[in-house]
Formats: C-alpha cells, sequence, structure tokens
C-alpha cells in the first residue's frame, strides 16, 4: 500500500521548509532509513530519511519549491500501484484546480513571462491571487509556471524571492486587465535596448540565494518594514574590562577561564542588566508585549551560510565561565549547521559583535519578534578631558519604538556602560 511522505514541522514556529535537493527521483527504489531529500528552515537545513522501504511513485514539489508543514511531499509504493486517491488527498488542504497544476512534478511546464493585454482575464489561481494581493507583488516581475500559463502560489513566492515588490494598488489593476503602465515602460526599454548587453553578461557571474540567505533577506525586510526601529549609541571606558581580560589570559589557563573573551564579558553584563528592564527583555507579537522571566540572549553567529542565532536560555543563572563554555558550544553548533529549532527560539534579546572587524559603530537590526538588540563594536583609543589615553568601546542598541520609549532604552545602555566600567564589582554580586 502506497505511503504518503510530508514536510515535517521543525519547531512551533516553522510554517514552510524550502526543498534544497532531492536524493530520489520518481522511479528509484528507496528504503527505510535512506534520505529522501534535504530542506531548509529559515534557521536551520536537515535530511529528510524515509519511514518506508518501496518505489517513488510521485512528487509533489522540486528542488526550490516552498512547502508548508505538513504538506505533502512525495508519495511511495509498490512499482505500478494505483495512486489516484492519494494525488486527490494530497490537494485536500488547497483549491483541488491548483493543487493538481502544482504537484505534476512528472509534466514540467516551461515558464514564461506575463504578457497582458487591456481587459484581457487574467489567468491565476486562486492561492496566487490571495498572495499577490497580500505582499504587493510587481507583477510584472512574475513568471507563470503552471499550465496554459496559469500564473501560480510558487510564481509569486519566485518573484518575492527576486525582491520584485510593488504596491497592492498596482496588483489590482493588474488583476483587473489593466496594463500598468510600468509594463509598457519595460516593453519600450527592451526594444530599443543595445545589443551590448548580452555582451556585459560575460563580465559578472550570477549566484541564486539559497533558502537560507532568502530566508534571512525575508526575516530582516519584514523587521525593517514592521517596526519602527531606533538605534542609540554609545561607549564605556574598558579600563577595568581589559584589565581582568589580562588576567584572565595570563593565569586563567590553570583556572580553564583563559578561552573568556570579552564578547563573553559583555554577554555577562547584559545578562545581568536586562532582567531590570523587562520591557526589553521582550517579545511583541499582534500588539501583545511578552514578557520573559528569564534573559534569554540571542548570540549572533557568522557561519558560511548566513547569519544564526541561537538561544542562551536563563543566561542571568550562569557563571561567567558558563556563559563563556555556552556561547561557544552554541557558536560550533551553528557553524556546524547542527542546531535544532529549538535552540534558536524563544529568544528574549540578541547580542552581535562586530568589535573583531575594527567596527566602531552600527546599526543592528531586530531580530522578530524580539524588540531590542545590542551591537557590541571595537575597542579604540581615546583621550579624556586631563589628557590620559583610555580605551573605549563602542555599544549600538536597536529598539521598537513602539514596544518601548526612548528613555528607558536610554537608562538600559547607561546602566549597562555603569556594569561594564565596573565589571569586577559586577562578579563580586
Amino acid at each position: 500500500m502506497a505511503n504518503l511522505v510530508i514536510m515535517p514541522r521543525q519547531g512551533q514556529s516553522v510554517e514552510s521548509c524550502i526543498i534544497t535537493a532531492w536524493h530520489k527521483k520518481v522511479g528509484d527504489a528507496v528504503s527505510e532509513g535512506e534520505v529522501l531529500f534535504s530542506y531548509e528552515t529559515d534557521k536551520s537545513a536537515f535530511d529528510e530519511k524515509s519511514l518506508f522501504t518501496g518505489t517513488v511513485l510521485h512528487l509533489f514539489a522540486a528542488e526550490g519549491d516552498v512547502v508548508p508543514c505538513l504538506d505533502p511531499v512525495c508519495i511511495i509504493g509498490e512499482a505500478g500501484e494505483d495512486i489516484g486517491a492519494m494525488l486527490g488527498a494530497g490537494a485536500a488542504e488547497a483549491p483541488a484546480e491548483e493543487k493538481k497544476e502544482e504537484v505534476k512534478a512528472e509534466t514540467k511546464v516551461e515558464a514564461v513571462a506575463v504578457e497582458v493585454k487591456a481587459g484581457e482575464r487574467i489567468k491565476i489561481s486562486p492561492r496566487a491571487k490571495n498572495l499577490a494581493l497580500k505582499t504587493g507583488v510587481d507583477m510584472t516581475e512574475v513568471t507563470a509556471s503552471g499550465p496554459h500559463g496559469r500564473i501560480i502560489e510558487r510564481d509569486i513566492n519566485a518573484a518575492l524571492d527576486r525582491g520584485a515588490v510593488g504596491t497592492v494598488a498596482a496588483v489590482e489593476d493588474f488583476l483587473a486587465g489593466k496594463v500598468a503602465a510600468k509594463a509598457e515602460e519595460k516593453a519600450a526599454e527592451t526594444a530599443s535596448a543595445p545589443t551590448a548587453a548580452a555582451d556585459n553578461a560575460a563580465e559578472y557571474t550570477e549566484v541564486p540565494m539559497s533558502g537560507v540567505r532568502k530566508a534571512i533577506a525575508r526575516n530582516m525586510h519584514a523587521s525593517l518594514s514592521e517596526m519602527a526601529q531606533l538605534t542609540l549609541n554609545t561607549s564605556f571606558d574598558a579600563t577595568d574590562v581589559m584589565a581582568y581580560r589580562a588576567k584572565l589570559k595570563a593565569s586563567g589557563e590553570a583556572l580553564g577561564l583563559s578561552k573568556i573573551t570579552l564578547n563573553d564579558i559583555v554577554f555577562y553584563a547584559v545578562s545581568r542588566v536586562l532582567p531590570k528592564f523587562p520591557e526589553l527583555n521582550a517579545t511583541l507579537v499582534d500588539n501583545t508585549l511578552r514578557l520573559y522571566k528569564h534573559a534569554n540572549i540571542g548570540l549572533a553567529v557568522d557561519t558560511e551560510k548566513g547569519l544564526y542565532v541561537p538561544t542562551i536560555f536563563a543566561a542571568e543563572t550562569m557563571s561567567l565561565s558558563e556563559l563563556s563554555a555556552a556561547n561557544k558550544a552554541a557558536a560550533a553548533k551553528a557553524r556546524e549547521g547542527s542546531l535544532t529549532p529549538a535552540e534558536m527560539s524563544n529568544g528574549s534579546f540578541t547580542v552581535t559583535n562586530l568589535g573583531s572587524m575594527g567596527i566602531e559603530s552600527f546599526t543592528p537590526v531586530i531580530n522578530p519578534p524580539q524588540v531590542a538588540i545590542l551591537g557590541v563594536c571595537a575597542v579604540t583609543n581615546r583621550l579624556k578631558a586631563d589628557g590620559t589615553v583610555y580605551p573605549a568601546m563602542g555599544l549600538s542598541l536597536t529598539f521598537d519604538h513602539r514596544a518601548i520609549d526612548g528613555s528607558p532604552a536610554a537608562k538600559f545602555l547607561k546602566e549597562l556602560v555603569s556594569a561594564l566600567e565596573n565589571f569586577s564589582l559586577l562578579l563580586a554580586k
């Protein structure tokens, strides 16, 4: 009997996944435990192993497709088995007309540019139409891949991934059969374009965005477009911190403390100050502010695939050495690509560090649905009024002005500066 394989849900916050590679094709034999396909969420990458033994009879999605969690991905059964009923079942979660078009993996339809004449009916599926009206996609950039030139949902997603964003009003005009002026202008530009354009293509290389990169792009765009973000910049006298770090490097090896970094020290200070400012230790979803009891601090980690943010849970309960070890373990898992969704969820605040690259000030982008993020900057030498030179470290706090006002955000920075300038005393608490 044939079995339906569905897209797993990797965490409650994950709504869809991107298929990055199929390791089996229609007609291939597969054994239980063999890798069927690879996929990515916006946080991590996974290999999906088969739970069944048999033959791959049907693929519902192709590489690069975005598949909602729990939607069908493929069918495994006996060679020659009738799966017509299962194809119908696989289309139950969406309008049947569209699903029949989207799941025909064995019948490849050549993508064509959408051309519209005034008053002409647009061939578009209901789900694609709803998504277009919701996102305001630039319909002149949409390429139809459905049968008979029909626009389907993944065509809209593909255009959005390319950054083709317009206005809802323009979408409405397009769907009403009104040819947008932009489309006419493009046609005129294409007709008069010099033939040298093709020659210029040899002067660059096009690299498609990876699934993780697309997800990061969507999250960052949503963060900046949906929040009222404001950044406050300050610095602190790092004399005490630098002196403490020097002691660790000189004699901390015997105690197992030599690997504690400046970022660990700032992270520790944040974990002690943050609980005093619950409005910053929070997330904002649907006009509801969730104030966390613990400082669940996200650690921004740069990897080859992009930026990952594992969460250090209840950081305020850890010692400096415990926090340092937790940071290093989380960063290692991020770079290996082995973080689970649970390890990257429920963060209440994020710390990101560009100081090692010499950045003196920057504007970190909030990791939604959190309401604040702290950027840690480089140490620079500055001059006091009395002529004394001291090491100064910059701090950049971005916060969501919808959830918190400038004054409490500034007070948080002020107390954090005090804690870092008196770090030896902070350790004694």
